[in-house]
Order: C-alpha cells, then structure tokens, then sequence
C-alpha cells in the first residue's frame, strides 16, 4: 500500500503562484506514475498533470501548459507542482494521486491523497 501525502496549496491572487509536493510512503508497479488531479465545486474531476516517478514522459492538460510544471525528487520519493500566473478557473481541491503507468494513472489512479485546497481570487 502507498501513501501519498500532500502539502502546499492555499490562497492567492490572480498571477500568483503556489507550489503543491506530494510524498510517496513507497514505491511498487501501481504507483510508477504520479501526479495531480483536481475538482472544483459543480465540475467534473480532471487530471492536471502527472510524471513518472523514475523520470521520463509528462502529462498536462490543455489549460496549464506555460503555466504549471511537474517534476520529481526521487530522494524524497516526491512529485512537485509548480502553478504560476494562476487565474481563478484554476480554483479547485487538488489531489495528488499514482497509478501504473501514465494511462491507468489517468484513467483510475490506484492511490489518492486527502486533497489540498487551491483558491485563487480576481
């Protein structure tokens, strides 16, 4: 069993920046790949972005690209999101979750986080 463990998150104005770390308590083949989903009140649950764990390809969704960057510290068994230039629509509980292999990850992670809030006012 992995544990994922979220902190970061908080409040901020448009074009702030926030910076969002996700722990792994381990490793195993359903979790090689990790990344950040997020849910804003009345919308449907969205993979935002998400790595590989030992490095490789990235996933982001079409809104972020410029904007947000993931990498990895494979010491700390850690994901990092960096969210720069955020805007209001990108307000939402973000939650770090892993899966096997980047399509199993996107389709139904195997482990999620708890969720750490994102706001971002106007």
């Amino acid at each position: 069993e992995v544990q994922l463990v979220e902190s970061g998150g908080g409040s901020v104005q448009a074009g702030g920046s926030l910076r969002l770390s996700c722990a792994a308590s381990s490793y195993n083949l359903d979790s090689t790949f990790m990344g950040w989903f997020r849910q804003a009140p009345g919308k449907e649950r969205e993979a935002v972005a998400g790595t590989y764990r030992g490095g490789g390809a990235t996933y982001y969704v079409d809104s972020v690209p410029g904007r947000f960057t993931i990498s990895q510290d494979n010491a700390k068994n850690t994901v990092i999101l960096e969210m720069h230039n955020l805007k209001p629509e990108d307000t939402a509980m973000y939650y770090c979750a892993a899966g096997r292999g980047q399509l199993d990850w996107k389709r139904a992670p195997k482990y999620w986080g708890q969720g750490t809030q994102v706001s971002v006012s106007s």
